[in-house]
């Protein structure tokens, strides 16, 4: 369940959040919405991938943590393992409103159900503040105003992007089977990746495109992402052989 709320210093003063990282904070998932934006900082941790919703016909791309429901093997002993964490995670248990009146611009809602949440006041050192004792913003809050502000226009932006892939037919449907060390196998099944013959093959009109419209960056950072798989697996073989 969530309650979401717009956040203001009247009704929420006395909120902390946690910001370490576990399962039972809403990090444990195998994927995570990712914005081409993200993908150069992304692909020296994460496997990127693509997916289709099945009732629009839209893609999208994900980050990769894990193999199965509710595993990410990027959570160790209350930390992130890795040197980024995708926006669409880091801002939890925030995310973008917009106001009633259809005002421009977005607004910080918060989830009031989140686990993340504290409330009291400064014996909650184990999270942040959101404002302080006059009621301003503290700098944790800043901060995640300007991850949310980030991840709205990355977005938004992001649209161009998987059109060009689409019209471009640089998609191809993805399927792997991991073989553990006991003896296990995890197979993923349903996404897409960069076909690389397809987009080697493309012509001069073809990259022109492409590249004014800043698409050919995060295409590449997608392609060399795919070597994160080695790694994944081996984070994968590391829990299991230590129980």
């Amino acid at each position: 369940m969530s309650q979401h709320q717009l956040l203001d210093s009247l009704n929420h003063r006395d909120l902390w959040v946690r910001t370490d990282s576990a399962a039972e904070l809403g990090d444990g998932v195998m994927a995570c919405l990712l914005m081409p934006a993200e993908f150069r900082q992304a692909q020296a941790h994460f496997p990127i991938l693509f997916r289709r919703d099945q009732a629009s016909g839209a893609f999208s791309a994900i980050a990769l943590f894990g193999f199965d429901n509710g595993e990410n093997l990027f959570l160790e002993g209350g930390h992130w393992d890795a040197g980024y964490k995708p926006l669409a995670q880091a801002v939890q248990p925030f995310l973008i409103g917009r106001s009633a009146d259809g005002q421009p611009g977005g607004q910080v809602h918060v989830d009031l159900d989140s686990p993340r949440i504290l409330r009291g006041g400064p014996e909650n050192t184990d999270g942040e503040a959101l404002f302080d004792a006059a009621g301003k913003p503290s700098p944790y809050l800043d901060l995640i105003a300007q991850r949310l502000g980030d991840l709205d226009a990355a977005y938004r932006a992001s649209a161009d992007f998987f059109a060009a892939l689409v019209r471009h037919d640089l998609l191809e449907p993805f399927t792997i089977d991991v073989p553990l060390i006991d003896g296990s196998n995890n197979s993923l099944v349903g996404f897409h990746i960069v076909n690389e013959d397809r987009l080697q093959a493309l012509d001069a009109d073809a990259l022109a495109d492409l590249h004014g419209a800043g698409h050919l960056m995060p295409l590449f950072m997608a392609v060399a992402s795919v070597a994160q798989f080695s790694e994944l697996v081996a984070r994968k073989n590391r829990r299991i052989a230590g129980g």
